[in-house]
């Protein structure tokens, strides 16, 4: 018998990934996506050519171009198909979008969570369901953790920090901003499945996800949008900290291998932060440094003093958690691949 992966998203970054992963592995993948990112984001975001990619590598990929707001036609595919595997990347994506957009960031990110979920309670409770969150669930607490100012980065003051945030942060009392106050919804959702209604459900809370099949733009995409400015040749706006904000990133091929560790050995109402890790770390004067080694051009930058309201100054996923219930997991993709693949993508 075929296995079937349903996966929402399914022309994003990681969705198109997840996709093309799951077939390579003879897997049925059902994919739906309407392309939100294109309404979300422009021309910019647009997530047709990553479609079409798919439609010409797979051999078993079907896609749906359905809303998930829209619970008929999302729980008429579940009821149709009873995937072995859920894969939910569908999202409005946003940290700042999300305070224009605050009905279809909620109702995207919540209520479309809440809707697959039912449907997956109904037609395929013992499948595996698979949340792509958010470290934003965290709101600002981890800018309370006390940090150092370096020549090029923040980084952690007290070296029991070294390793980053782990899943014990607390999710209250901080600014989170519309999207992370959506996002922790939806998790808390995924969770309450898991244990209310004993089914194997995970949320991996991601800081930033990257690859080169990013459709990315201003509001979203750190490392991909930096290397399109790059090549593309057009101003980058860095917002606060001196440029020295620190994200750990991580490629989307490693989150499948993750995803695939996941669905091997399932849990219920299972957390994880999910990221690079100190080793994929790299503040945004340290990004630009390294683009303009390796594509041999400069760029123009224009600083904004103000920082983006809530945004993380030193954010590292403390990974213990994962390794510990899935020891044999490992990050494939080192930060200087991802940056190689990057220009390489662009040119």
């Amino acid at each position: 018998m075929t296995l079937k992966a349903l996966i929402t998203g399914s022309s994003g970054l990681v969705g198109s990934e997840a996709a093309a992963f799951f077939d390579q592995r003879g897997w049925q993948v059902i994919g739906i996506d309407n392309n939100m990112r294109r309404d979300f984001f422009g021309p910019e975001g647009d997530t047709t050519r990553n479609l079409k990619r798919l439609q010409s590598v797979t051999k078993r990929f079907t896609h749906h171009a359905i809303d998930i707001r829209d619970r008929s036609a999302l729980t008429g595919l579940v009821s149709e198909h009873r995937p072995n595997l859920i894969i939910h990347c569908a999202a409005q994506p946003s940290h700042d979008l999300a305070k224009d957009r605050p009905f279809d960031d909620f109702e995207i990110n919540a209520v479309g969570t809440l809707n697959l979920l039912e449907a997956a309670r109904h037609f395929c409770p013992e499948s595996p369901f698979v949340f792509m969150s958010t470290n934003k669930v965290y709101g600002d607490a981890p800018n309370r953790i006390p940090l150092t100012e370096l020549e090029t980065r923040f980084d952690y003051a007290d070296p029991a920090s070294r390793n980053g945030i782990n899943e014990m942060c607390s999710l209250d009392t901080s600014l989170h901003s519309l999207f992370g106050a959506s996002k922790l919804s939806a998790d808390i959702l995924v969770q309450e499945y898991g244990r209310y209604f004993n089914m194997p459900t995970v949320c991996f809370r991601c800081g930033c996800l990257t690859g080169p099949q990013h459709a990315s733009a201003e509001a979203h995409g750190f490392l991909a949008y930096l290397a399109r400015s790059f090549l593309e040749g057009f101003t980058y706006k860095i917002y606060g900290y001196k440029g020295k904000q620190v994200r750990d990133n991580l490629h989307a091929y490693d989150v499948c291998t993750a995803i695939w560790a996941f669905y091997e050995k399932p849990r219920s109402a299972a957390v994880y932060n999910l990221g690079g890790g100190r080793d994929n770390s790299v503040s945004v004067i340290e990004a630009i440094q390294r683009f303009e080694k390796l594509t041999k051009k400069k760029i123009k930058t224009e600083y904004h003093s103000q920082a983006r309201l809530g945004d993380h100054i030193c954010y590292v996923s403390d990974l213990a958690s994962f390794h510990r219930d899935y020891p044999s997991w490992r990050l494939e993709r080192t930060i200087d691949r991802i940056f190689d693949e990057l220009v390489q993508s662009s040119l």
